[in-house]
């Protein structure tokens, strides 16, 4: 006999379900194959696993951050492979050396007293005219010395422009591809040195023209004084000049 449950009686289907539900386990475990399976402490196993993977995610944001910390410090304390400081150096040095060969009267404060004093202020008016002409022949030997002083300065300050042209280009390209801190103050400090080394030929040519020009007015004033004294000998009566006749066609 065949029973119909969709046709049984109320009592008998709450019956029914109230025995499936005596069978079965409670809502927070469930029995697969002898495995007792909680949805809950799943649950908490899953977020307790999220939040550790989220705790290594941090920590490797943090790692890498460290790590691309020390290479930006590593860049930053890295030097600059061009240094152009023995070529500035060495411009330097010849334009000293160039200053120190300087004729006659050097820049040397003590030689240049000594010499003015003899040649320039104390020139002796009662001396032969032989030593007249002799100051006055040193005076235009130092003008003449001085001027091609200047000159020289001149020269070796147009020869460094080539090189300091070049200097400039080559740090200005470094500076530009500089990788880290270091590297562009070092450029920078060498920009510096190579304007401080045109500086210092700028600095040479304009004393060395000035040295020119001094002395020639210098020379221009004990001329006149000179000239004063030599033209007062000449016009002296009975020592100066005396007038003879002179015979400009033969008969």
């Amino acid at each position: 006999m065949s029973i119909h449950l969709g046709r049984a009686p109320r009592a008998v289907t709450v019956w029914l379900g109230a025995g499936l539900l005596a069978v079965m386990p409670g809502p927070a475990q469930a029995q697969f194959g002898g495995i007792v399976y909680d949805p809950s402490n799943y649950a908490q196993n899953v977020l307790t696993a999220a939040r550790a993977l989220q705790q290594v995610n941090n920590q490797l944001r943090q790692i890498e951050n460290q790590t691309q910390s020390l290479l930006n410090e590593a860049r930053n304390l890295t030097s600059l492979p061009l240094s152009l400081i023995a070529p500035i150096q060495q411009q330097l040095d010849q334009t000293r050396q160039l200053l120190r060969q300087a004729q006659r009267l050097s820049y040397n404060v003590d030689t240049v007293q000594s010499g003015f004093a003899a040649r320039y202020r104390a020139i002796d008016l009662s001396a032969s005219d032989q030593a007249l002409v002799s100051g006055a022949q040193s005076r235009w030997q130092d003008s003449v010395a001085a001027f091609e002083d200047a000159l020289r300065a001149q020269a070796l300050t147009v020869g460094h422009l080539d090189t300091t042209r070049q200097s400039l280009t080559s740090l200005m390209q470094a500076s530009h591809d500089a990788t880290g801190a270091l590297q562009a103050i070092e450029a920078g400090n060498q920009i510096l040195a190579v304007q401080s080394q045109q500086l210092a030929d700028l600095a040479a040519t304009l004393v060395a023209q000035g040295r020119a020009q001094t002395l020639d007015a210098a020379a221009a004033a004990a001329a006149k004084a000179q000239a004063r004294e030599q033209l007062r000998r000449f016009l002296a009566p009975g020592h100066g000049y005396v007038a003879e006749p002179v015979t400009l066609f033969h008969e």
